[in-house]
């Protein structure tokens, strides 16, 4: 066996033990057709008119005849190309999951943003009204004090003319 094919060999038990330690903690992993899918994942998809393990430029003609053009392996290309689907849907819908939840957060950090922001404006009119219910205190109580100082004057006024009636 040559280096090479040692290492294709390493490459593939290496693969089946990460599947297996897969699939036994995550029910979602389909193990039908695992040898297929490992195949695949080590040395590519297979290609139309060619024959793997038989090295470079061995076409189906050459290895099985010229009655075997159409040749197809026993269902192994279409079940793998189903499961490599099957896996892309599951790897979306993770992604879509992930995408969702990512929207959602964002979504109520700006909920809350934007009532903090609101809060914030009615604190700030809060605030403005406060302070213009204090001018307008201030100033009645200003009108007030003048008030009482024009009646005072007023009796004093009256006073000084009494005074000057009676001299």
């Amino acid at each position: 066996m040559t280096s090479e094919a040692r290492e294709i060999m390493e490459k593939l038990k290496e693969k089946k033990a990460e599947y297996e330690t897969i699939a036994s903690t995550d029910s979602s992993v389909n193990l039908e057709n695992i040898d297929n899918r490992i195949i695949n994942e080590v040395l590519g998809p297979e290609r139309y008119g060619r024959v793997r393990f038989q090295g470079f430029g061995v076409t189906l003609t050459q290895y099985f005849g010229s009655g075997s053009q159409q040749y197809m392996p026993s269902g192994s290309q279409p079940q793998a190309e189903v499961q490599r689907l099957r896996d892309q849907i599951a790897q979306m819908q993770a992604n879509m999951v992930e995408q969702n939840t990512e929207v959602q957060r964002k979504y109520e950090e700006l909920q809350q943003q934007l009532r903090a922001e609101a809060a914030e404006r009615e604190a700030t009119a809060a605030v403005r009204e406060a302070a213009a219910v204090a001018r307008e205190a201030k100033a009645a109580a200003m009108a007030a004090e003048q008030s009482r100082k024009y009646d005072e004057l007023q009796l004093q006024l009256q006073q000084i003319m009494q005074m000057f009636k009676q001299s």
